[in-house]
């Protein structure tokens, strides 16, 4: 007898699905909310997307939430955008990340590259962010204000996030590898009261200086009142003109003081998280205490299982969204890995399996990437004792079947490989695994819970087994309550509810199977991402474009089928200029000094010209679809292009390197 859907690749325990918390979570809701629903992933998530107040009210009591104030109602308004969540509640998300840990239990382990570690226990985070915070609140830090960081992934970026928290000031953060401009033109945004900043960070066996970068910056940010200086990696902070007040993290964290988490209601801005700059300035995204709250306990304790007594290391750079759901660890009561440098030094490219060996993670994050990258360069994770390891998490691009054999093989055939895909505008997920969910090599298990997800087609209308455009059909909790100086909601409205209103367009094609898992074949717009961490065209173009040599450029991301992903740089150099090596290192030198390592492009190609719309529009998305194979009449009607010639120009590079490829 013929199956209906393929044979999974891998099927969870019965005894471990039986004793995870999601199992738990759904017999708890029969007993206690009389919802008529199985253990099965399938009838839980039924009901998480049919019964919205339901659900979410199940979620807010079986995790405890503690409001100072109650709510009203679950959801008062479902439209979208401007759904309305619990109001009335006030609450506060740095009390509950805070609340789980006692005192002698460690809450955060600092690794890095080195192999070097340190604990805080939950008594010194408390202690921290309590001084902090009181350092704060003495340089006028209230509700509403905000705090930036320019840091590395350390315990001190969680300190600073938690202790604006619980102020109800508004949090945003920027890796040191960003240039200050690149900082800047997200944090002015903001016209932040305090900023951050760290002497520098580790990469690849290099503690890079970020002091002076730290002091440009600074004076970047006319609203400052106060700069706090990190010490990190060990470099003295110079005695400068600093264009505001001056305090050392050892005094503002050193205090003692008694934690008091101030109660805001439930849509109070906990954090800003910036879009990656496609067109223009980044985009500030506004989320909220209760919603960030609500969807990372679900996120964090019901797909991936976390607890007290676990532990969680996931690779990731602070201005990533995977930072924010590090952080969210906390909010289970588990412990959570702060991670300082590469993920694959040159020195020892497995340093991260190595760490959670020693460290007993169960919970490892990364990349498909890094576990492609392993896997070419012959890495064998399975010499260190990763027995502890339960779940390996997958995010920032589409992981290719090829790897699910090799993560088997070589970390564990016990190991739950999850597949996640999800966003920066949601931070969190919209699809993954969970403990009770199979795998299909190559596919997301299912929609997580509460995500009411479809793939559309150019009508409007939901297809199954078919590529279409990955949607949300009813609100979430986490969706973001606006865009940062958007008065009147009409970029945030146009972002992702102008396709289909009322419904929210991600911008990925994604194929949703008949057998309920999701298919994710990449972005369907511009954004560029890359090793998990979206990059913005804009911050390359606007370099680039600055040298004298160079007249316009053109960069793109392409998913390719082996699961690889190629970042050229296509540009026009001046009249009498050539593109030789000089200029490529050049270019490469100005891409990393003036956006970040990240930015530099895999390879730089001379064209001819950039097509344009008729209105002198980049035509990103078309150019990458034409590399990837598509035809011109899928992509882009000629007559609406600057120069038409282009279109067939840019779709020969493509076959020719596809047929490269294939002959390599």
């Amino acid at each position: 007898m013929n199956t209906p859907y393929p044979a999974p690749f891998f099927t969870p325990d019965p005894q471990a699905a039986a004793a995870s918390r999601i199992v738990d979570f759904a017999q708890w809701a029969v007993e206690h909310r009389g919802v008529a629903v199985d253990s099965d992933y399938a009838s839980v998530h039924h009901w998480s997307v049919t019964d919205l107040e339901g659900f979410w009210g199940a979620v807010w009591e079986y995790f405890d939430i503690e409001a100072a104030t109650p709510y009203r109602r679950v959801l008062e308004d479902e439209r979208m955008p401007g759904a309305r969540w619990f109001s009335g509640a006030t609450l506060n998300y740095a009390h509950h990340a805070l609340r789980g840990l006692a005192n002698d239990d460690v809450a955060i382990v600092a690794l890095d590259e080195t192999g070097s570690s340190y604990e805080v226990t939950g008594k010194r985070l408390r202690a921290q962010v309590a001084s902090v915070a009181a350092t704060l609140r003495d340089l006028g830090v209230g509700t509403g204000d905000r705090v930036v960081g320019y840091l590395p992934n350390t315990p001190h970026a969680i300190v600073a996030f938690l202790a604006a928290a619980s102020l109800g000031a508004v949090w945003s953060v920027c890796g040191q590898d960003y240039a200050p401009k690149a900082a800047a033109d997200r944090f002015a945004q903001l016209e932040p009261t305090v900023l951050i900043a760290a002497d520098g960070y580790l990469f690849n066996g290099t503690a890079h200086d970020r002091r002076e970068a730290a002091l440009e910056l600074a004076h970047s940010l006319p609203t400052l009142k106060a700069t706090l200086l990190v010490d990190h990696v060990g470099l003295p902070w110079p005695s400068r003109n600093y264009p505001s007040l001056v305090i050392p993290w050892e005094d503002a964290s050193t205090r003692t003081e008694q934690l008091a988490c101030a109660p805001v209601p439930f849509d109070q801005p906990l954090w800003v998280v910036f879009s990656s700059g496609t067109t223009g300035l980044p985009k500030g995204i506004v989320h909220g205490h209760g919603g960030v709250l609500l969807e990372h306990l679900k996120t964090c304790g019901l797909h991936s299982d976390l607890g007290p007594g676990d532990r969680l290391l996931w690779y990731t750079t602070t201005h990533w969204m995977m930072w924010n759901l590090v952080v969210s660890t906390l909010l289970t009561g588990a412990t959570t890995c702060t991670y300082d440098g590469s993920p694959a030094p040159l020195t020892r490219p497995d340093v991260l399996w190595q760490l959670a060996s020693r460290h007993r993670v169960t919970v490892f994050g990364t990349s498909p990437q890094y576990l492609l990258g392993m896997a070419k360069f012959g890495i064998d994770p399975s010499v260190h004792d990763l027995s502890s390891i339960r779940v390996v998490g997958c995010t920032g691009s589409a992981l290719p079947a090829s790897a699910y054999p090799w993560v088997r093989d070589h970390v564990g055939g016990h190991v739950l490989l999850a597949s996640i895909s999800g966003g920066t505008d949601i931070v969190s997920g919209f699809a993954g695994s969970a403990p009770t969910t199979p795998v299909w090599a190559g596919e997301l298990s299912a929609p997580h819970l509460g995500v009411a997800l479809a793939a559309y087609d150019t009508e409007g209308f939901p297809v199954v087994d078919q590529v279409g455009e990955l949607v949300v059909t009813r609100p979430m909790p986490s969706m973001p309550l606006s865009f940062w100086n958007d008065p009147d909601g009409a970029r945030y409205h146009d972002a992702y509810f102008c396709a289909y209103p009322g419904v929210w367009r991600h911008g990925d094609w994604i194929t949703h199977t008949a057998h309920g898992s999701v298919i994710v074949h990449g972005r369907s717009d511009s954004t560029l991402n890359r090793n998990g961490v979206r990059l913005g065209s804009a911050d390359i173009h606007d370099v680039v474009e600055r040298l004298p040599e160079i007249t316009e450029a053109l960069v793109i991301g392409a998913e390719e089928p082996d699961g690889g992903y190629w970042m050229p740089l296509f540009v026009v150099p001046a009249p009498g200029v050539a593109l030789d090596d000089a200029l490529r290192d050049r270019i490469r030198d100005a891409i990393r000094t003036g956006a970040s390592p990240r930015h530099v492009p895999d390879e730089i190609l001379q064209v001819p010209a950039i097509p344009h719309t008729r209105t002198g529009k980049k035509l990103e998305v078309p150019v990458k679809r034409l590399l990837q194979g598509a035809a011109v009449e899928q992509v882009v009607n000629p007559a609406a292009v600057d120069a038409p010639d282009l279109v067939d120009y840019y779709a020969r590079l493509g076959a020719e390197r596809r047929s490269r490829r294939t002959t390599a």
